[in-house]
């Protein structure tokens, strides 16, 4: 079998009769077929299928991720409940250390006491007149200013951190005057937790949203 063609050869072959041709440009004839009947599946079937199949695939890892994070949880779901147990009651503790709405004036006396006990003398102690309320709490400012020693400053101040209420000390500032005592500025900060009927007020909506405006009658 002679599979050696010139281009003389070449020329000649008629197209119209593909099955009188040589080996060889039959071969080649069907070669490129081939590859083009592969590319016309590719560009017009399997292109799209492979990529629902790469989209198919991404769905299956994100769900495969869900699934053993899921199970992780499930298999950790008494740890969790435990932690939550002590959450609560971390956060009970805390709550008690907020007083209530009729426990505020009290405080308010032990902040005072805490300083006349130190041998402080308050020029000014002035609640602010009226609280700031977040979601579970609020806070009343009080500003100060108190005169005395250095030491009963301090021991001032750490009796303020001391008290079984949450209080904190805020903004402060000292001068000394000329007989060396000391005049503390500052803002004492006590905290208290809202009852229910104010945190359910708190999560309420803002009523009487904009009124639609009504036409003039004649």
């Amino acid at each position: 079998m002679n599979l050696n063609l010139n281009l003389e050869e070449l020329k000649t072959l008629n197209f119209r009769d593909i099955g009188s041709w040589p080996v060889l440009p039959k071969m080649g004839a069907l070669l490129l077929l081939l590859v083009a009947v592969v590319f016309a599946a590719y560009w017009f079937d399997w292109k799209t299928q492979l990529e629902q199949l790469e989209t198919t695939r991404q769905k299956e890892a994100k769900l495969r991720d869900t699934f053993l994070a899921k199970k992780q949880q499930a298999v950790n779901l008494d740890t969790y409940r435990q932690q939550l147990k002590e959450i609560d009651q971390s956060f009970g503790a805390l709550l008690k250390q907020l007083p209530n709405k009729s426990e505020m004036d009290a405080l308010l006396v032990d902040i005072n006491q805490a300083g006349l006990g130190r041998g402080l003398e308050f020029e000014l102690f002035k609640p602010a007149p009226s609280e700031t309320k977040t979601e579970f709490y609020a806070s009343l400012p009080v500003t100060i200013k108190v005169t005395g020693g250095y030491h009963d400053l301090g021991h001032f101040a750490s009796d303020i951190s001391q008290l079984p209420r949450i209080v904190t000390l805020n903004d402060i500032k000292i001068e000394a005057s000329k007989d060396g005592r000391l005049t503390m500025d500052g803002v004492v900060k006590t905290f208290r937790y809202l009852d229910e009927e104010e945190v359910s007020a708190q999560k309420k909506p803002v009523a009487g949203g904009k009124k639609k405006a009504g036409g003039v009658k004649k």
